[in-house]
């Protein structure tokens, strides 16, 4: 029998995010020089700088390749920022080579095609509201939140919560 994923959460201690449409709403405003800007969730932001400050693991692995995106991520205390990756699992292998990760206690957020061949090889495949149909058909949670709007937060606190780290955690910064 299949773990619910309230049964994973306590062994979560790596979380990987996809940027576009996971940390942003998936909308880009493209400037006249070509460059294209993104909105951020500022609560997601507090999350994932809390849950690094708890001691797990963060990192991303976008399509994307803004290095202002890069700043930000980095800003919160996320080292390990693959952008550019279009092929998501070779960035996802070399994690699991550099830190021996186990795919059980790996949480991924995704929502779209590009990250479907990841999500269907951690232990905790996770989707945003308004994430694509084949995405939410593999994810073993689905936040009531759309991209952008707080679907990383949500699963964080529910990870760190779970585990008895969140509440030590509201002195981070709110980022």
């Amino acid at each position: 029998m299949e773990k619910s994923y309230k049964e994973i959460l306590p062994q979560i201690d790596t979380l990987i995010f996809d940027v576009d449409g996971v940390l942003t709403n998936g909308i880009v405003t493209v400037m006249p020089d070509g460059q294209l800007i993104r909105n951020m969730n500022i609560k997601d932001g507090y999350a994932l700088k809390a849950a690094v400050k708890a001691g797990f693991r963060v990192c991303i692995i976008s399509g994307g390749k803004n290095e202002g995106v890069r700043t930000r991520l980095s800003n919160l205390g996320i080292t390990d920022i693959y952008l550019g990756a279009h092929n998501k699992t070779e960035q996802y292998n070399e994690l699991v080579n550099k830190y021996h990760l186990k795919p059980e206690n790996v949480l991924y957020m995704g929502d779209d095609i590009p990250d479907y061949p990841v999500m269907k090889l951690v232990g905790m495949p996770c989707s945003p509201s308004d994430g694509a149909r084949e995405i939410q058909q593999v994810a073993k949670y689905i936040s009531d939140k759309k991209g952008g709007e707080g679907c990383a937060r949500d699963i964080i606190e529910q990870v760190m919560r779970v585990q008895k780290k969140w509440d030590d955690n509201f002195d981070a910064q709110n980022d």
